[in-house]
C-alpha cells in the first residue's frame, strides 16, 4: 500500500470519531448529550454562546479535513487502481 493512502485512511478514521463527538456535544433544541456536560446549566448564564460558537468552528474545520481526506482517497483510487 502507498504511504499516502495509509496516512489518509488514518486521518479519515480519526476525523470521523472527532466529528461524531463534536456533533454530539452541540446543544440540542431539546437537550441531549451536551446537557450531560453542563450545557443545560450554563445556557441560562449566557456564557455558553461563546463555547457553542467555538464548538461550531471546530466541527466545521474537522468536517473540512474529513471531506478533503475522502476526496484525496477517491482520487488515489481513481488514478491508481492498485490501491
Amino acid at each position: 500500500m502507498n504511504v499516502l493512502t495509509i496516512v489518509l485512511q488514518v486521518l479519515v478514521a480519526i476525523t470521523s470519531v472527532l466529528l461524531a463527538l463534536t456533533v454530539l456535544l452541540h446543544k440540542g433544541r431539546g437537550g441531549g448529550i451536551s446537557d450531560m456536560f453542563g450545557g443545560g446549566m450554563t445556557s441560562s448564564l449566557g456564557s455558553s454562546g461563546s463555547a457553542e460558537k467555538t464548538l461550531t468552528t471546530i466541527t466545521v474545520w474537522i468536517s473540512v479535513i474529513w471531506i478533503a481526506c475522502i476526496i484525496g482517497l477517491a482520487l488515489l483510487m481513481r488514478f491508481n487502481p492498485t490501491v
